[in-house]
C-alpha cells in the first residue's frame, strides 16, 4: 500500500531546507536575478548542510537517504528560485546518479565521492546547437587513440558550465551507428581543449549559470570512458530519468510559491469593498493551484517510490514531468493574472515566476516529447526494455539513521 505521508526524516528536511531558502535565497534573488548573477556560494552552503548528495549512499560521500527526500530538496529550492533547484538536479539528478548508476569503483572514488561531498560540482553535456530531442543528431566526435579518446565539438545550453569541475560529456564514436554510435565520459574542466562561455539575455533562470562548452581536441583518458563504448545513449536516457524527476519535484516548489504569494495578495488587495479573494473568479484560479500542486506532488512521490524500489520509471517520470511543468506555467501566468498590473513589474516576485517557468517545459524533454510518450505507452506503442545498471534500491545498506 503506498503511503505519501512524509516521515519524521523528511519533514526534518523540509523545514531545514525551507528555512535554508528563507534566509540564504529569498531576501537576496531579486538583486540576483536583476544583474544576472549566480551565487556560486549558496552551493557552498547546500554542501554544508550535506544537500549536494542527498540520496547518494554514504559509501560514496553521501548522505543515503530516499529518492523522495531528494524531491523534497527540490521542491523547497525551486520555491525560492529556479536557478537553485537546477542546480541540485543538474549536479546530483544528471551527473551524480548517472556516476552511481553507471560508474565502476574507480570513477565513484575520484568523482562521485567530491561531487556527494559537494567538493566538486558536476555537470551534463548532451544538448548541442543542432540536437536536442533529436540526440542522434549530435556532432560532437571522439576517437580512440591508444590510452586517450580524442573530443571535438560543442555544447549549449549547459547549466552550470562556468561553475562544474566535471561534466558527462555524449560524443560520437561510431559516427554511422546513429544511437549505438553514441559513448559517455567524463571530463575535468582542467583537461587542455576545454573552455566555456555564460549565455546572456535569458528570459527566465537568470539568476543560474547556463551556457556553452567548447572541446577542441581534448585528451581524455580511456579510463574517463563511463560505461561501454556504444552505451552512451542508454546513459543518456536513464539520467533523464533522475532528471526529470527532479524537474517535476522543482515544478510543485513554483506552484507552491505561487500559491503562497498569491493568498497573501488575496487578503492584502481590496476591490468593490472586499479582498480580492473573496471575488469567486480569483477563487477559481486559487482553487485551480492547489488541486495542482497536490495532483503534481502525487505524481512526483509516485516516481519516487519506484525509484526507491529500484523499478523502472520511465513512464511515472515522464508523467510527473509534463503535468508538473505545464501546471506550474499556467500557477505562475495566474499569479501574475491575480497581481493584476502589479504582477507585470518585478515589484512582486510572481513576474520572476513566469519567467522561470517557462524554461522546465522545454528542458529535460519538451511538453510535445512528453505527450507523444504517454500517447504511445497508451497505445501500446512503446514499451521499455530494461536498462542495465539500474539505480540501486533504497534503503541502502549505508541508509542514514537520523539527519545530520
Amino acid at each position: 500500500m503506498l503511503n505519501f505521508s512524509l516521515t519524521e526524516e523528511q519533514e526534518s528536511v523540509k523545514k531545514m531546507v525551507r528555512k535554508f531558502v528563507d534566509r540564504e535565497i529569498n531576501p537576496f534573488i531579486q538583486e540576483w536575478d536583476e544583474k544576472g548573477h549566480f551565487e556560486r556560494n549558496v552551493l557552498k552552503r547546500l554542501a554544508d548542510l550535506e544537500l549536494m548528495g542527498v540520496c547518494i549512499p554514504e559509501k560514496y560521500g553521501g548522505v543515503g537517504m530516499d529518492y523522495n527526500t531528494l524531491a523534497i530538496v527540490c521542491e523547497e529550492l525551486e520555491r525560492g528560485d529556479t536557478a537553485f533547484r537546477t542546480a541540485v538536479s543538474v549536479h546530483t539528478g544528471l551527473n551524480s546518479m548517472t556516476l552511481l548508476q553507471w560508474g565502476n569503483e574507480f570513477q565513484k572514488e575520484k568523482y562521485l565521492v567530491p561531487q556527494a561531498r559537494g567538493e566538486k560540482i558536476g555537470a551534463f553535456g548532451l544538448t548541442e546547437p543542432n540536437a536536442g530531442s533529436d540526440v542522434a543528431a549530435m556532432q560532437t566526435t571522439a576517437r580512440r587513440e591508444g590510452n586517450h579518446y580524442i573530443l571535438n565539438g560543442s555544447k549549449t545550453w549547459i547549466s552550470l558550465c562556468d561553475v562544474a569541475d566535471h561534466f558527462l560529456i555524449f560524443a560520437k564514436t561510431e559516427k554511422d551507428k546513429f544511437h549505438h554510435g553514441i559513448s559517455c565520459f567524463i571530463v575535468e574542466r582542467t583537461f587542455p581543449g576545454v573552455t566555456t562561455k555564460a549565455i546572456k539575455g535569458k528570459l527566465g533562470i537568470r539568476a543560474g549559470n547556463t551556457g556553452e562548452v567548447f572541446l577542441e581536441e581534448v585528451h581524455v583518458p580511456a579510463e574517463n570512458l563511463l560505461g561501454q563504448e556504444g552505451e552512451g545513449f542508454k546513459i543518456a536516457m536513464a539520467a533523464l530519468d533522475n532528471g526529470r524527476f527532479t524537474v517535476a519535484a522543482g515544478a510543485c516548489g513554483l506552484i507552491n510559491a505561487c500559491l503562497e504569494e498569491s493568498i497573501k495578495y488575496c487578503h492584502e488587495r481590496k476591490t468593490f469593498g472586499k479582498e480580492i479573494g473573496k471575488h469567486q473568479l480569483v477563487q477559481q484560479m486559487i482553487a485551480k493551484m492547489s488541486a495542482n500542486l497536490e495532483i503534481s506532488r502525487l505524481l512526483v512521490y509516485r516516481a519516487g517510490c519506484l525509484k526507491n524500489e529500484g523499478k523502472r520509471n520511465t513512464q511515472e517520470t515522464s508523467l510527473a514531468k509534463w503535468i508538473s511543468c505545464d501546471a506550474g506555467f499556467e500557477a505562475a501566468s495566474d499569479a501574475v493574472q491575480i497581481h493584476g498590473a502589479y504582477g507585470y513589474s518585478n515589484e512582486y516576485p510572481v513576474e520572476r515566476f513566469l519567467r522561470n517557468a517557462k524554461a522546465p517545459v522545454i528542458y529535460e524533454g519538451t511538453r510535445e516529447i512528453h505527450t507523444i510518450m504517454q500517447a504511445e505507452y497508451a497505445l501500446g506503442y512503446r514499451e521499455d526494455k530494461t536498462i542495465s545498471k539500474m539505480l540501486p534500491s533504497w534503503p541502502f545498506e549505508e541508509k542514514l539513521e537520523s539527519v545530520r
